[in-house]
């Protein structure tokens, strides 16, 4: 766990353009064969308000964001003002000359000087930065004419030029900056985001379908199924609102189309009415819920793990559910492709529980490897079928033939209401008993399946963090810190929060000396469904709200730790 590595912060107003200095500067160090990992700190407006992103890189494992910053690279006055505090003792901060570095050791560039115009500013506040990080000048040139070289010759020709007028005024007034040691790793791998990964593993899968209503943060997962829908023939549908997206997705799951429909906590909480009616449809439908901090409109492009109970309990009357939560981007891809399937199989709705943290962080991850996947379960296509057919028939696990309309003669019916085997409304008091058993039953199959938590650390660990999704790489990181200092530190990280098999964790948890809750929330919502579903009551917990991600400082400080 421990790396060699270094914390770039570039920070300033919407619309200045630090997203596209992040953005191909996290390229360039991929590409170059750094690991990498982003979090992005967003303020709710086009323009104005302070924004950051945030890199981390260097060789070796990379899980979590810190704190501390290396280099700080300031677009206005108010960045260096606001993050001086948190800059290392050995830091940097890269400005225009004309901003005060406020005491702290600086690049002061000429920008107006490098970048003839104000729109090439950005190339030459990269070329600072890579020159001062070690990354070669091909790395960055061939990165320039893949990003602009649809906006034709002209573009390229002069962001080139910036980017070799930067280089040299950099290599002349180099600061102490050390640079990044020789990478390590594989250069040929992608640079997505949580959100892409989502989308790659539903078009894994194969997706048909999406319907969303845009809500940050998990509006970009239907935009880069919009990219491939031409040519995966996809239907990415933006409806009039979120009850119409989810009911639009039942129509097409009816019709046999696998359909995802990716929304955040106040567009779910228009869509719980639909949840409850694919559940007595027995309907087989993903939800991806990227979660932000509320009530109400909140923090809308910050980050939470609040939404636990609302997925969990969302629709009314008892139906089972799968809740899959992602910790990283291989997660994202994965969870998704397998939610497919249980949906499939189990004909009852899954959830992908991300979060703005997990949804906008980037790093550097191998292609997949799609020939390893299993097959995603798939509904009966055959002619074979008659009047006689009955689409909730009983069964012993409670999972019913599944047929699509107008592939034979077999009459597929669906009703809100409750109904007989053959789909039918009925008000019989056995037959509902009957049902909603044969419905339930199901989730017993789901939690034979149910993916056991990850655990990191020492064998027979006195004490153990307990964390879910996005909260695994903090906690990790924290722990590795702990056991440099001699102590037996685990962690057991949960990817799918429901259902629960408590023979896979408990033993472990009724081991330890203390076990230590983590999570995104104030409540401690999966640390009581822990107690809830076991009698098993964590020792104390670790809770943060403040829109912001944990990083291992936040955590060690809340224990009480001293960093080493």
């Amino acid at each position: 766990m421990e790396t060699k590595d270094k914390h770039i912060v570039i920070g300033g107003e919407a619309g200045q353009g630090l997203v596209t200095i992040g953005q191909m500067l996290t390229k360039a160090l991929a590409r170059s064969g750094y690991e990498v990992l982003v979090a992005q700190h967003y303020m709710s407006r086009v323009r104005g308000g302070h924004n950051t992103y945030r890199i981390r890189t260097g060789n070796g494992e990379i899980v979590s964001p810190v704190d501390g910053i290396d280099i700080l690279v300031a677009l206005d006055q108010e960045t260096v003002s606001r993050h001086k505090a948190n800059v290392t003792e050995s830091g940097i901060v890269i400005l225009d000359e004309t901003l005060d570095p406020e005491g702290l050791k600086a690049v002061r560039v000429p920008f107006k000087e490098l970048a003839p115009r104000p729109i090439y500013q950005n190339i030459a506040g990269l070329a600072v930065v890579a020159e001062l990080l070690g990354i070669g000048q091909e790395v960055l040139q061939r990165l320039i004419r893949n990003t602009f070289r649809r906006k034709g010759d002209e573009v390229v020709t002069q962001n080139l030029t910036v980017l070799g007028e930067a280089c040299r005024w950099t290599e002349a007034h180099k600061s102490s900056c050390t640079p990044l040691p020789p990478a390590e790793g594989d250069s040929g791998r992608m640079v997505i985001h949580g959100n892409e990964a989502i989308a790659l593993g539903a078009l894994a899968a194969g997706v048909k379908c999406c319907f969303f209503y845009p809500m940050t943060p998990a509006t970009s997962v239907a935009q880069n199924l919009i990219t491939y829908a031409e040519r995966m023939q996809l239907i990415v549908e933006q409806a009039e609102d979120e009850i119409a997206a989810l009911n639009m997705g039942l129509g097409s799951v009816y019709a046999g189309a696998k359909t995802l429909v990716p929304t955040s906590g106040g567009g779910f909480a228009l869509m719980t009415e639909a949840v409850s009616l694919a559940g007595v449809m027995e309907s087989p439908i993903v939800i991806v819920l990227a979660q932000r901090p509320g009530p109400a409109t909140g923090l809308p492009t910050r980050t939470e793990q609040a939404d636990l109970n609302l997925a969990l309990y969302a629709g009314h009357g008892e139906f089972p559910r799968a809740i899959y939560a992602p910790a990283t981007v291989e997660d994202c891809f994965e969870l998704t492709y397998r939610s497919f399937d249980v949906t499939e199989r189990f004909q009852t709705p899954v959830f992908v529980l991300t979060d703005q943290y997990v949804a906008d962080s980037y790093r550097a991850v191998h292609k997949f490897d799609l020939a390893a996947l299993a097959p995603v379960a798939e509904p009966d296509t055959g002619s074979e079928g008659d009047r006689s057919y009955k689409r909730y028939a009983f069964t012993e696990d409670g999972v019913s033939p599944r047929k699509l309309p107008g592939f034979s003669e077999a009459l597929v019916l669906a009703d809100c209401h409750e109904h007989t085997e053959d789909g039918h409304i009925t008000e019989s008091m056995d037959v509902r008993v009957a049902m909603n058993d044969k419905r339930m039953r199901k989730e017993q199959g789901m939690r034979a399946e149910t993916l056991a938590p990850r655990y990191f650390g020492d064998e027979g660990a006195s004490r153990i963090l307990v964390c879910w999704g996005s909260t695994e790489g903090p906690a990790r990181e924290a722990a590795a810190r702990m056991r440099r200092k001699g102590a037996k530190v685990g962690v057991l990280s949960f990817t799918q929060v429901w259902p629960l098999a408590p023979e896979s964790f408990m033993p472990l948890l009724e081991n330890a000396e203390e076990v230590i809750g983590i999570e995104g929330n104030a409540t401690a919502q999966f640390m009581k469904l822990i107690r809830q579903e076991t009698g098993f009551k964590v020792h104390r917990t670790v809770l943060r709200y403040d829109g912001r991600p944990f990083t291992p400082r936040y955590i060690l400080q809340n224990l009480g730790e001293e960093e080493g």
